[in-house]
């Protein structure tokens, strides 16, 4: 009995994951995510697949809209022709070749603005006429503000220890350069004064003799 209640709670969990579109007991149907989240100034990707029980035409002409904000919201792709929203210009890109029933919708530079619902829409041509299949929930994208940490460079951290050691020894002179200097005067000072005593006393010597 418990395995199997985990089976039902799965199903349930897996179904939560993607829109009401992803309804199997509809005999169409596209499926995308439910949720997303982007960082703003980053990219997303929105995976989509489509299911339906036609018969296509031998020329199908399949086509992937994109719709934003409410289920029957304004456009803002068409694979054929190619259209883009003026909001969206070059930051849309279709990953999807005909007849592959999946595909991703790739958003670049995410504004805040973009935090909406995203509506996939199928096109196609059938062997009974023109058929159009739409998500129900669509894909609730939210944006987040991205994250920015300040750091100094290594280099620039050695640079600035470096430049202080400089300024100390600058302001003040180093205590073993001053005992070094001492004691150089004194040797001098010592020599200058012994130097004529000797002098004298190998004159005297040499006198004597």
């Amino acid at each position: 009995m418990a395995w199997i209640l985990l089976l039902l709670l799965s199903a349930a969990c897996l179904q939560a994951g993607y829109s009401a579109g992803s309804n199997r007991e509809r005999p169409f149907g596209v499926n995308q995510p439910a949720h997303l989240s982007g960082v703003q100034g980053g990219s997303l990707e929105i995976p989509f697949s489509f299911y339906f029980p036609w018969e296509l035409a031998e020329d199908p002409q399949m086509r992937i809209l994109w719709r934003w904000k409410h289920f029957h919201g304004e456009f803002i792709y068409n694979s054929t022709p190619t259209f883009i929203h003026k909001h969206f210009k070059n930051w849309l890109i279709l990953n999807w070749t005909q007849p592959q029933t999946s595909g991703v919708l790739r958003i670049l530079n995410l504004k805040e603005k973009d935090q909406t619902v995203y509506f996939c829409r199928v096109h196609l041509n059938t062997r009974h006429g023109v058929e159009n299949v739409q998500t129900i929930g669509g894909t609730h994208l939210t944006i987040t503000h991205a994250i920015s940490t300040t750091m100094q460079s290594p280099s620039i951290l050695t640079s600035a220890v470096t430049t202080a050691g400089l300024e100390d020894t600058e302001g003040q002179r180093n205590p073993s350069l001053v005992n070094l200097g001492a004691t150089v005067g004194v040797v001098l000072a010592t020599a200058v004064l012994i130097t004529p005593v000797c002098v004298l006393m190998i004159f005297l010597w040499g006198k004597q003799r």
